[in-house]
Parts: C-alpha cells; structure tokens; sequence
C-alpha cells in the first residue's frame, strides 16, 4: 500500500538521520543500534525491523552519506564561464566549500573508508562512488587541455580529474583537523597558486 510504504519510508530515514548523528558524535565504531533507538526514539527492536543487522543498518548509512558527499553538480552560473580552466577553479571553490562546511560529514565519511580496509562491501561501495565522482570531472578536464594544452603538457584528462578531486578531499580533511584555522578562500588561493594561475583569486560561487 502507498501510504504504509510511506510510512516505512519515512521511519527508515528517521533511523538513518539518528545513526548519522551517533556516528558523528561517537564514531562508527562505537555505534550501536540502541543508541541509534534511543536518538530515534524507538525501540531497539524497531530498528532491527527496518534493518535486520547493525552491519545492514550502516551499509544503509553509508549509501545515504554518499549520495549527498560525492554527488558532483555543474550548476547553470559555472557553466555560464568562458573559460574552461576559470570553470574548473570556480567548480573546485564551490565542492571545496560545500565539503569543508560540512565537518561531521566527512568525519563519518573517512571512518567508512577506514572500516572498508577490512569490510571488503563497505569499500567496493565507497570505491565505486569515488570513481564516479571522479569521472564526472573528466568533460572539463577534457575542455581544459582543449583549451591549454601548454599549461598542461603531458596531463591526461583522468589525470586533471584526479589531481581536482585530490585538492577537494584535502580540503575537506584539512577542514576537519583544523575548523578554527582552516579559511576556504585561503585554500582556494594556494590551489590557485600551485596551478600558476595569475591575478586575483576567483570568487566561490554561491
């Protein structure tokens, strides 16, 4: 019935947004799946009704943080810019501030990546998803060597991707170690700098 599936739906994800907030307080490790009940509050037994196992609840975890952490979108006012590498940088400002605001999100992102070591399902996921997420930098990485082939002699556009990708999960760490003293803009302009970009840093777009 829809209305029952509904409901389903909406308690599962109740119980989903209780084990994100466990496990970025706790850890991963430390969840339990009467703590998650308890942030919940449902009975333990509730919570094993919509997730048979803790193992099954945080592989549901886990889908639900990288749908929301390596989802890349080129909005309308990135697209609008000229240039390509100009449309790279403002495309690594944007995740790079997106990620780096989100500390308690990437917490429980590098401790699914930690568990996955040595829970072969939870690092097919996350490799899977990574892969994606890099590939979806590879149309303006290919628009970039179009466009500077001299600036980046001998780089392969899954390279350009890649190193993009590398600088946006490094700020996102670097957020994370440091919040006080991590500055996006700071950031943003050191990036620039490595890459030999010139002139006055590009405004994130919000």
């Amino acid at each position: 019935m829809p209305g029952q599936k509904a409901a389903e739906d909406t308690r599962r994800l109740q119980i989903l947004r209780a084990a994100y907030d466990v496990g970025a307080r706790h850890g991963l490790a430390a969840l339990t799946v009467r703590d998650v009940a308890t942030k919940a509050e449902l009975s333990p037994g509730l919570v094993l009704f919509h997730f048979k196992t803790k193992t099954q609840l945080l592989i549901a975890l886990l889908d639900h943080v990288l749908a929301t952490t390596t989802v890349l979108q080129l909005t309308a006012d990135i697209e609008d810019i000229a240039s390509p590498f100009d449309r790279l940088l403002a495309l690594l400002g944007r995740e790079m501030d997106r990620l780096s605001s989100e500390p308690r999100r990437i917490r429980i992102f590098f401790d699914f990546w930690a568990m996955g070591f040595t829970n072969r399902q939870i690092r097919l996921r996350m490799q899977a998803e990574l892969d994606r997420y890099r590939a979806a930098f590879r149309p303006i990485a290919e628009q970039v060597l179009a466009a500077e082939p001299e600036r980046f002699a001998g780089v392969s556009a899954d390279g350009l991707a890649g190193v993009a990708v590398s600088f946006i999960k490094g700020c996102a760490v670097q957020s994370m170690i440091d919040p006080r003293g991590f500055h996006i803009d700071e950031f943003l302009s050191a990036v620039q700098g490595l890459v030999g970009q010139r002139g006055s840093p590009v405004a994130l777009l919000t």
